[in-house]
Protein backbone atom coordinates (compact mmCIF):
# COMPACT_ATOMS: atom_id res chain seq x y z
CA UNK A 1 0.00 0.00 0.00
CA UNK A 2 2.25 2.44 0.92
CA UNK A 3 5.01 1.22 -1.61
CA UNK A 4 6.43 3.47 -4.41
CA UNK A 5 4.92 2.08 -8.20
CA UNK A 6 7.65 2.64 -10.37
CA UNK A 7 6.77 3.09 -14.07
CA UNK A 8 7.96 0.32 -16.58
CA UNK A 9 10.08 1.11 -19.53
CA UNK A 10 7.71 0.62 -22.38
CA UNK A 11 9.25 -1.91 -25.04
CA UNK A 12 10.05 -0.04 -28.86
CA UNK A 13 7.33 -1.21 -31.44
CA UNK A 14 8.08 -1.73 -34.93
CA UNK A 15 11.67 -1.67 -36.60
CA UNK A 16 14.39 -0.23 -34.97
CA UNK A 17 17.26 1.08 -36.69
CA UNK A 18 20.60 0.85 -35.36
CA UNK A 19 22.47 4.40 -34.18
CA UNK A 20 24.67 5.53 -36.38
CA UNK A 21 28.21 5.49 -36.50
CA UNK A 22 30.07 9.01 -37.06
CA UNK A 23 33.23 8.61 -38.71
CA UNK A 24 36.04 11.18 -37.54
CA UNK A 25 37.10 13.50 -40.61
CA UNK A 26 40.47 15.44 -40.37
CA UNK A 27 40.68 19.26 -39.55
CA UNK A 28 42.49 20.87 -42.52
CA UNK A 29 43.35 25.01 -41.33
CA UNK A 30 42.39 27.29 -43.59
CA UNK A 31 44.93 28.64 -46.72
CA UNK A 32 45.86 32.41 -45.45
CA UNK A 33 45.96 35.03 -47.52
CA UNK A 34 47.80 38.32 -46.97
CA UNK A 35 45.52 41.21 -45.71
CA UNK A 36 46.89 45.01 -46.47
CA UNK A 37 48.06 46.54 -43.59
CA UNK A 38 45.37 48.72 -42.00
CA UNK A 39 45.83 52.37 -41.91
CA UNK A 40 47.14 53.64 -38.17
CA UNK A 41 44.02 55.02 -36.06
CA UNK A 42 44.36 58.89 -35.53
CA UNK A 43 42.63 59.56 -32.32
CA UNK A 44 40.49 63.40 -32.32
CA UNK A 45 41.15 66.57 -30.62
CA UNK A 46 37.66 66.66 -29.33
CA UNK A 47 36.14 64.52 -26.66
CA UNK A 48 34.00 61.95 -27.36
CA UNK A 49 30.64 63.33 -25.03
CA UNK A 50 29.72 66.66 -25.26
CA UNK A 51 27.73 68.51 -22.16
CA UNK A 52 25.17 70.78 -23.35
CA UNK A 53 23.56 73.25 -21.05
CA UNK A 54 20.10 71.72 -21.80
CA UNK A 55 21.77 67.85 -21.32
CA UNK A 56 23.25 69.35 -18.23
CA UNK A 57 20.45 70.59 -16.70
CA UNK A 58 18.28 67.16 -17.49
CA UNK A 59 20.92 65.34 -15.46
CA UNK A 60 20.55 67.11 -12.70
CA UNK A 61 16.87 67.24 -12.84
CA UNK A 62 16.84 63.47 -13.17
CA UNK A 63 19.30 63.00 -10.10
CA UNK A 64 17.67 65.36 -8.50
CA UNK A 65 13.97 63.62 -9.00
CA UNK A 66 15.96 60.23 -7.73
CA UNK A 67 17.44 60.97 -5.07
CA UNK A 68 13.64 62.70 -3.57
CA UNK A 69 12.17 59.71 -4.47
CA UNK A 70 14.90 56.91 -2.70
CA UNK A 71 14.77 59.57 0.58
CA UNK A 72 11.08 59.31 0.43
CA UNK A 73 11.21 55.89 0.03
CA UNK A 74 13.68 55.22 2.80
CA UNK A 75 12.16 57.72 5.45
CA UNK A 76 8.69 55.79 5.02
CA UNK A 77 10.44 52.74 5.74
CA UNK A 78 12.29 53.97 8.97
CA UNK A 79 8.78 55.73 9.95
CA UNK A 80 6.80 51.91 9.76
CA UNK A 81 9.60 50.87 11.41
CA UNK A 82 9.42 53.03 14.36
CA UNK A 83 5.22 53.23 14.14
CA UNK A 84 5.40 49.17 14.68
CA UNK A 85 8.29 48.84 17.32
CA UNK A 86 5.79 51.72 19.22
CA UNK A 87 2.73 49.32 18.74
CA UNK A 88 4.73 46.38 20.10
CA UNK A 89 5.84 48.38 23.05
CA UNK A 90 2.44 49.39 23.74
CA UNK A 91 1.24 45.70 23.44
CA UNK A 92 3.70 44.36 26.24
CA UNK A 93 2.89 47.21 28.26
CA UNK A 94 -0.71 45.72 28.19
CA UNK A 95 0.31 42.18 28.67
CA UNK A 96 2.21 42.78 31.47
CA UNK A 97 -0.13 44.68 32.92
CA UNK A 98 -3.22 42.33 32.74
CA UNK A 99 -0.67 39.47 33.99
CA UNK A 100 0.49 41.08 36.83
CA UNK A 101 -2.88 43.05 38.14
CA UNK A 102 -4.23 39.62 39.03
CA UNK A 103 -1.26 38.81 41.78
CA UNK A 104 -2.43 42.39 43.24
CA UNK A 105 -5.76 41.65 43.52
CA UNK A 106 -5.24 38.46 45.77
CA UNK A 107 -4.37 40.44 49.23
Amino acid sequence: MLRPKIPTMPTPVGVTAPPAVVQPTAVEPAPQTMAPPSAPVVPTARPTVQFTPGSVLAVVGAGTAVALVVGTVLVSMLLATAVTAASVAVCAVVVRSLLTSPNKRRR
